[in-house]
């Protein structure tokens, strides 16, 4: 876990900063840009853009990768995941409904005619506008995960480690 926290501090130094620092909007900022950009775009998103449903396979490595890495192993961190919870759950819904949008991106292009088109082309076209409609949904829903993320670590296990 001590290995964990390193890399963390040394990827996101400004998140790590305005996390320590109380600096609630700022945190939520930083979590959602970091969550929509590399959780869900790079991660999930862009593999999809290339490899058929390869962002729904990254999205399942990284799902059971979450469970390994958070998995409450002590009591400490058993205490810790109860106010995190619904972190990992609003977070990780973003991150299905990306997984989704993926799915969906290359369903047309295998049947076409699933999405009302009748070539390969226009149906992986229309799986892309299908995918920004989705990603409204993701990203109202990493917004609201970041606020909460950031009121959990600011103000909660904050005020728990005082």
């Amino acid at each position: 876990m001590e290995e964990l926290r390193e890399t963390f501090l040394t990827t996101y130094p400004s998140v790590v900063e305005a996390y320590t620092g109380g600096d609630f909007l700022l945190a939520s900022a930083l979590t959602f840009s970091v969550n929509l950009a590399l959780g869900s775009f790079v991660s999930i998103t862009a593999p999809s853009l290339v490899i058929p449903f390869g962002g729904v396979a990254v999205g399942l490595v990284r799902a059971a990768l979450w469970g390994l890495v958070l998995a409450p192993t002590t009591l400490g961190m058993a205490l810790a995941m109860i106010p995190h919870s619904l972190t990992l759950v609003l977070e990780g819904q973003g991150y299905i409904l990306a997984m989704f949008a993926a799915y969906i991106q290359w369903k047309g292009v295998f049947k076409p005619k699933s999405v009302g088109e009748e070539g390969r082309r226009k149906a992986y076209l229309a799986g892309l506008r299908k995918t920004g409609q989705l990603y409204l949904l993701v990203v109202a829903i990493l917004a609201v995960s970041a606020l909460y993320e950031a009121f959990e670590v600011i103000y909660i296990i904050g005020r728990l480690g005082r």
